[in-house]
């Protein structure tokens, strides 16, 4: 089990590594923020796949990808109702949302620590209470990787010049939603949830 001094560790080196590229409560990054974004959860996905692998036995492969498949749910799924219900609706987040609809090639997103934890409190830490240590890692490793997903398709959309049918797609959909109708279209890497609940 994780001692509380692990946790503080964890937590303190990602606040001083957070604070070297922004403020603690920016939602505005500067290029190398947002590459040391990427690499922070590109390195985490890393780590708890290797993880996974050497606490998994082969009898469970199929228990620990569904546990990583409902990781990649769960994260999708909370992509699209924090977008509507959070970003759209709740002070201070709605205001800081309105800033990026304003500025949509700006450099924005959840800051690192915030994101980091906040997936440590909500997913891994109860994960890591309530079940075998390898469903917590692969439910875990399900999140942060549809998280990932997210931040770099979102980055994709509003950044990225291609001629990719997946981008320019993705691209259409979002600029409904920054353009057209920001009551619509709240999915920005799966538009299913949009379907679902009407806002497509």
């Amino acid at each position: 089990m994780l001692s509380l001094s692990a946790i503080r560790f964890f937590l303190q080196a990602a606040l001083r590594s957070s604070e070297l590229t922004m403020s603690l409560f920016s939602f505005e990054h500067s290029k190398r923020a947002m590459m040391a974004d990427f690499v922070f959860y590109g390195f985490s996905i890393a780590t708890l796949l290797l993880f996974l692998c050497l606490h998994c036995a082969a009898k469970d492969g199929l228990s620990a990808g569904i546990f990583v498949f409902a990781g990649c749910l769960s994260a999708n799924v909370m992509e699209y109702c924090l977008h509507r219900f959070v970003l759209h609706q709740l002070t201070p987040f709605r205001d800081w949302h309105l800033r990026h609809h304003a500025q949509p090639k700006a450099l924005m997103g959840t800051p690192t620590i915030a994101s980091a934890a906040l997936i440590f409190l909500l997913v891994a830490l109860p994960a890591y209470l309530c079940l075998a240590l390898y469903q917590a890692l692969a439910l875990t490793l399900g999140t942060v990787l549809g998280y990932f997903l997210y931040s770099l398709t979102h980055h994709a959309v509003h950044q990225w010049h291609g001629e990719n049918r997946w981008l320019r797609t993705r691209k259409s959909w979002h600029a409904l939603h920054h353009h057209v109708n920001p009551a619509r279209h709240f999915g920005v890497s799966s538009v299913i949830w949009d379907y679902m609940f009407g806002t497509a």
